[in-house]
């Protein structure tokens, strides 16, 4: 192939739109069994933070939701899916990327299900796959449940329960609003919330984040971007529950013993259950044969192409390679920028080697060792 993409969910089909578009060979490998990325994992009641056409990948927008006027995951796992074959975009899956390889003047992917050749390569893995706990004193022995956003489905296996939601981003607030009717809950951050004014919704935040990409490429003082405005969207369930008075937050606990949370004063919060809402990781794990790692952890980009690599583009992990780049609109920019670098890239290189795959009935497989991966992130417009 002239390129690969690694990740189907909307990064990787957002690149393979623009790809399609330019004319180039590709096909997209994703781990997943079925289309949808990450939303189909999602908990029961979420919903977009924008209205439909404030949610959509380029080409085609997606269509409103009868009842809805922000739509929920599954009506994001139907867009997808359509919008995948609508394109007849070039997805194979279940593959799970082991790792890529420089081989001479190709990339080498090496995958559950045999060996990709090509020469270039989009990551698109999201961070879906890469929660981040923190290193909380007595996480070990706290004999209640503990489990991350990326487990929780809703208030009904916490009925009746005491449960501490940790995270002052938009997971924790929008779960702890899910559960605030149906358990004692109490809602820990790092810093007192910052809540986006009533009016904001993702369409705001797609605009704040575009004035503050306009500004860096035009020199101007940094307008400080979604940032600035705050860290928790005011999606409608969470201003109930706010408004209700079910949703004050308490200072972080500094530990976990047996029985539960124990505050910075030695006093005791019983608990059945920790809700860890504290972000993600890039899932890049894939990419450390490469040695693009710094000391500090991060590989360098210039736009969306790794600086010691520019056979690799990063894609949608967040605004270091992108702009908004890990939201459904605002994916669509970087990649239609990635897609013409790589077609740069492709007419400026040796034509006389072809990629080809591998026998899957013989594929050469290779372990590697987790790198360091960066801090967990919990974005205000991760969500849409």
């Amino acid at each position: 192939m002239d390129v690969v993409v690694i990740g189907g969910g909307q990064a990787g089909l957002a690149a393979g739109y623009h790809l399609r578009r330019l004319g180039i060979e590709f096909a997209i490998l994703d781990a997943q069994f079925a289309a949808g990325g990450a939303w189909q994992h999602l908990w029961d009641s979420l919903h977009l933070f924008s209205p439909a056409p404030y949610s959509s990948l380029p080409g085609r927008p997606m269509p409103h939701q009868r009842g809805e006027v922000h739509p929920d995951a599954h009506h994001v796992v139907d867009y997808l899916t359509a919008y995948e074959h609508r394109y007849q975009l070039p997805v194979h899956r279940p593959v799970r990327v082991r790792g890529v390889h420089r081989d001479s003047e190709l990339l080498r992917v090496d995958t559950d299900s045999g060996e990709w050749s090509t020469r270039a390569v989009v990551s698109a893995t999201g961070t879906w796959a890469r929660p981040f706990l923190p290193a909380v004193p007595g996480r070990e022995v706290f004999g209640g449940r503990q489990l991350h956003t990326v487990e929780y489905r809703g208030p009904a296996d916490f009925a009746g329960q005491r449960v501490t939601v940790v995270g002052g981003g938009n997971s924790g607030a929008q779960i702890a609003a899910d559960l605030s009717a149906h358990c004692d809950l109490t809602w820990v951050t790092r810093r007192p919330p910052r809540f986006l004014a009533d009016a904001i919704d993702g369409r705001a935040l797609f605009d704040a984040a575009t004035a503050r990409r306009r500004a860096l490429e035009s020199g101007a003082a940094d307008t400080g971007g979604v940032a600035s405005l705050g860290d928790i969207v005011a999606v409608p369930p969470v201003r109930v529950a706010r408004d209700a008075g079910r949703l004050t937050a308490q200072p972080m606990f500094s530990r976990l013993s047996p029985e539960g949370p124990v505050r910075p004063d030695g006093s005791a919060a019983p608990a059945d259950a920790v809700i860890w809402c504290t972000g993600f990781r890039p899932a890049l794990s894939h990419l450390a044969p490469l040695g693009l790692r710094t000391h500090r952890g991060h590989i360098p980009t210039t736009g969306t192409r790794a600086s010691a690599e520019p056979r690799l583009h990063l894609l949608g992990y967040g605004d270091w390679t992108g702009p908004a780049s890990a939201t459904l609109i605002g994916v669509g920019r970087p990649a239609r920028d990635a897609a013409r670098e790589i077609a740069e890239l492709l007419a400026s290189s040796p034509r006389g080697q072809r990629a080809s795959m591998s026998s899957p009935s013989s594929p050469r497989r290779r372990d590697r060792a987790n790198p360091h991966d960066l801090r967990g992130r919990d974005h205000p417009l991760r969500n849409g």
